[in-house]
This record gives structure tokens, C-alpha cells and sequence, in this order.
């Protein structure tokens, strides 16, 4: 068995971090819009560091839980998730801006329901 109270509070880091990015995000229309201005590529290094921290996160609740918590919830694609990050965090100077911008629209609000029903689990 594992520290569900470990587990929580990852996850209520995640939380805050998917905060941050949707908060960053909300005034971005377009994937250039990373990229036309100093301003965007601001945003763009925070989302991107942000991704890190979920990443990470993720991969410590997957050894914490010896992979058995994650793969309760297959609406997520894990290795996706976790492959960001060390995308993100190895070859930082080619961050993609559609990439990140399509992970912001489509794949945030889904992984923000899908951290709803993680939290629930535990409590």
C-alpha cells in the first residue's frame, strides 16, 4: 500500500500548478500568440515550467503508487503526460508553441476533471 497523504498532496500541487497555466493561458487566442511578443514567449517559458512541475509530479505519484494509481484513470494518456516534461526540461530551446498550445486547450480541461476524480479516490 501507499501514502495516500503523499499522493494528495501532489496532487493538490498539480493543482495549483494547472491553476497558474490556466490563468496564463486565458488570454492567449492562437498558438502564435506564444511567439509574436515578449509578452507571449513570458507566458510561454511559465505554462512551459509549469508542464515540468506537473510532469514531475506525475512520475512521483507513479513510483510512489508502483504504477497502480495512474492506470486507474485511462482517460489520460500517462506517458504522454510524463513525456512532456522531460521534452520540456531537456531541449528547452525548441519548445513547441502548438504543442503547448494544443495541450492548454484540449488537454488541460480534461486532465482537471480527470484530477477531480483522483482527489475524490483518495479522500
Amino acid at each position: 500500500m501507499y501514502d495516500k497523504s503523499l499522493v494528495l498532496e501532489l496532487l493538490v500541487e498539480i493543482d495549483e500548478a494547472v491553476r497558474r497555466i490556466h490563468r496564463r493561458f486565458s488570454d492567449i487566442s492562437t498558438a502564435n500568440d506564444f511567439v509574436d511578443n515578449d509578452e507571449g514567449l513570458d507566458r510561454l517559458d511559465a505554462i512551459s515550467m509549469m508542464l515540468i512541475a506537473v510532469g514531475e509530479n506525475f512520475k512521483k505519484i507513479d513510483k510512489i503508487t508502483r504504477g497502480e494509481f495512474l492506470a486507474g484513470f485511462p482517460e489520460i494518456q500517462w506517458p504522454g503526460v510524463k513525456g512532456v516534461r522531460d521534452v520540456l526540461a531537456h531541449d528547452y530551446f525548441n519548445i513547441d508553441n502548438e504543442e503547448i498550445y494544443n495541450i492548454c486547450k484540449n488537454d488541460l480541461p480534461i486532465l482537471n476533471d480527470v484530477l477531480k476524480k483522483m482527489r475524490d479516490k483518495l479522500a
